[in-house]
């Protein structure tokens, strides 16, 4: 690419060269001058110039412009409110204007000490109002969701959420209605504001119109730290910072990562915590006791019994992994048991193929591509929602997205991502992506979409612990279930009807409770101090936002750690270190970073063995391939949340609309899907995202359905009583 034409621009006197159609916004901070604004915000397109915030005054144009619509052209001479009075009179103006019908209510506002209105009040604003009737006042605050309330007196008009809507998240739900003094924001045919990104619009609000419900008068600025850390409910690994108060979290803000999220999150990432205060939350361990049930007992209690457990199991011990641990919770349980009991079987939630690291590429690289397939049966949207909005920002650049490789063609820059089943652990993409020859070009590669959050490192973690190779034992004296995402499996409580007994290492009683013989309290990862390697293979940083109510995993697996003469240190500090040497090339702990690189991986095998697919079968005329899937907006965690209850998967079935039309089904229509003998009426849902010939269903829907050929009908009516 030829590097770009340089303008000469002066600002305020200060003399910047930039590349031509650089906004005059960004030039003026390239001079080090800042110019105000309020709707000007570069992720979401074009600029409007609807605030009027960022007049400016340029030689040679008879009147104030707006600078976030304007383009440096060479020899540009342009004066902010700094040098120019009738800059700064035009500012003061507008700040007026703006505060004509806006409520002060400052003290008692959640946005206030965090709102861009109220800093430029005081920094250009007029320092007393001269309008003496009464405000206009509407109706507040209005629930456009369980999540969010607006609050439509402190509406600026600065368009912003409506933008998003419409150039982001592209669902359109978000409208202004109405024009003039009586413009208001709305939700389109007022339906409740859903989809994966909602809460997205809360952080660009730059006053309090929209605000998430559960911060409302929960903490003000002075009271509160915000934690850098990272999302572990997903495999993006989204950057966020954790707000705190009095050793709660209380919100969940983005922290943006221009290479991983830009900066967006998901609706789970950001209201999901409240999961930490769900009722039956375990906070210190529970025994079961012949006849009594389940009773807390003390940690020292707790650990006698762990130990007594693992030592009558007499080496048969099976470990069943969530994919969520941390890389030292992982490698600190594979020590014990590996090499304390010597026991050597897990459950892993899955592998990734190491073959990927020849095509590893930031998820930005999305967006400057000129193909991008998306491959796979599950939507993006369910299983990596942030990588959807990269795939929608590549479209909106030009880019064509496709769903096979017989569409890829001959482009210089190709990026190929699988979601949904059958992707033998990246192995499949990998191999594919060799055989369209993008290994070493520049813009291109692949990349997996695990199925838990930290899939890879766990499975590297548990093999860096020990090279002997494990054999599945003739019977399992003990199951140790470790996480709520293992206790929800039902091929791991399949495990547990077979065990003599069962640790489980969980946040919430009512999972386990029925069938464990020891529930050890779990955590989250807003609760732990660790590492996870993310879908890009990118190593980052959890940092303890929130003390667990009950001990952190490390402390107590060094605890019984000890008693079977294994040395395993109890901070993740240390733990790192012994990990690092096998799994991340002796990185320091404190040299990851907030905000985490891409590593190298030198030594990447440069060709790839193709994976043999299971050979596709000649479906019976009028059946759909039925595929079980796992939706963002469920688990132990999202039920737990009162908030995203209204955003769960229903108990539909999801068709492309050709396979629908080929049936006379229409949406919403009752329909019913069977094989086998099996059967369960659903509603149907179409959508453009699924591949024709298959039937997406939720996996607690399925209802004893398995993966393979279904029918799918209209129910039959009922007949009136």
């Amino acid at each position: 690419m030829s590097a770009p034409e340089l303008v000469t621009v002066t600002v305020d006197e200060r003399e910047v060269q930039v590349p031509k159609g650089t906004g005059i916004v960004e030039t003026a901070l390239a001079a080090g001058v800042e110019i105000p604004v309020f709707c000007y915000e570069p992720r979401l397109g074009p600029s409007l110039g609807a605030c009027r915030m960022c007049l400016v005054e340029v030689e040679g144009m008879p009147k104030l412009q707006a600078g976030c619509t304007l383009a440096a052209q060479d020899g540009m001479v342009v004066h902010t409110a700094r040098t120019s009075q009738l800059a700064a009179d035009g500012q003061n103006a507008t700040l007026e204007f703006i505060l004509v019908n806006h409520p002060l209510d400052c003290p008692v506002c959640d946005k206030g000490g965090e709102c861009p209105l109220q800093d430029l009040t005081f920094r250009y604003g007029p320092g007393s109002t001269r309008m003496s009737f009464d405000k206009s006042t509407f109706e507040k605050p209005i629930p456009i969701s369980p999540a969010i309330s607006l609050d439509r007196e402190r509406c600026i008009l600065c368009y912003r959420c409506t933008r998003f809507s419409e150039t982001v998240s592209e669902d359109g739900q978000l409208v202004a209605r109405d024009r003039g003094a009586l413009s208001v924001i709305t939700t389109f045919e007022d339906e409740p504001y859903s989809g994966p990104f909602t809460g997205n619009v809360t952080e660009l609000c730059p006053v309090g119109a929209l605000l998430p419900t559960q911060y409302r008068f929960e903490a003000r600025p002075w009271e509160i730290v915000n934690v850098p850390t990272v999302c572990g409910l997903c495999p993006v690994g989204c950057n966020v910072n954790a707000t705190v108060r009095e050793g709660k979290v209380k919100r969940v803000l983005s922290r943006n990562h221009p290479e991983v999220d830009e900066g967006w999150i998901c609706d789970k990432g950001r209201f999901a915590f409240t999961h930490l205060r769900a009722a039956d939350r375990v906070v210190d361990p529970v025994k079961r006791v012949r006849r009594r049930g389940l009773e807390p007992v003390s940690w020292d209690e707790a650990l006698d019994e762990a130990e007594r457990l693992l030592r009558a199991a007499e080496g048969r011990v099976v470990v069943a992994l969530s994919g969520s641990e941390t890389v030292e919770e992982a490698y600190a349980l594979a020590k014990l048991v590996r090499r304390g009991l010597g026991s050597h079987e897990a459950m892993l939630p899955e592998e990734i193929s190491d073959a990927l690291d020849a095509y590893r590429l930031p998820l930005s690289a999305i967006a400057d591509a000129n193909v991008v397939a998306v491959l796979g049966d599950v939507p993006l949207t369910e299983t990596a929602p942030i990588v959807d909005l990269w795939v929608k920002k590549a479209r909106r650049a030009g880019a064509r997205v496709v769903a096979s490789l017989d569409e890829v063609g001959d482009a210089e820059r190709v990026v190929l991502i699988w979601s949904g089943p059958h992707g033998r652990g990246g192995a499949v993409v990998a191999a594919l992506a060799e055989k369209l020859g993008l290994a070493g070009r520049d813009g291109c590669g692949a990349l997996y979409v695990p199925q838990t959050p930290n899939g890879r490192a766990v499975a590297d973690a548990w093999a860096a612990a020990s090279d002997e190779e494990g054999t599945e034992p003739s019977s399992i004296g003990l199951l140790l279930v470790s996480g709520d995402e293992a206790a929800n499996d039902p091929s791991v409580r399949s495990l547990a009807e077979r065990a003599e007994a069962v640790i489980a290492v969980s946040m919430f009683q009512g999972l386990v409770a029925g069938w464990a013989d020891l529930i050890l309290p779990g955590t989250s990862t807003l609760e732990r101090d660790g590492t996870y390697v993310n879908l890009e293979g990118r190593l980052q940083r959890l940092r303890r936002a929130a003390t667990p109510p009950g001990r952190d995993a490390l402390w107590w697996l060094s605890q019984l750690a000890a008693r079977f003469g294994v040395e395993l240190a109890p901070h993740a500090s240390g733990v790192f270190a012994e990990v690092s040497d096998c799994c991340f090339g002796g990185l320091a702990f404190g040299e990851i970073g907030e905000q985490a690189q891409l590593g190298g991986y030198e030594g990447a095998p440069a060709h790839v063995e193709a994976p043999s697919l299971p050979e596709p079968r000649e479906a019976p005329d009028g059946t759909l391939q039925l595929v079980c899937y796992r939706p963002l907006f469920s688990g132990p965690a999202v039920e737990r949340v009162h908030e995203l209850q209204f955003q769960r998967p229903g108990a539909d079935v999801t068709l492309a609309r050709a396979d629908a039309r080929a049936r006379g089904i229409r949406d919403g229509d009752r329909v019913t899907v069977s094989h086998d003998g099996a059967s369960v009426e659903l509603r149907a849902r179409l959508s453009g995202e699924v591949r024709p010939g298959v039937a997406l269903v939720p996996n607690e829907h399925a209802e004893g359905l398995r993966t393979g050929p279904v029918m799918v009908a209209p129910a039959a009516p009922v007949e009136a009583q």
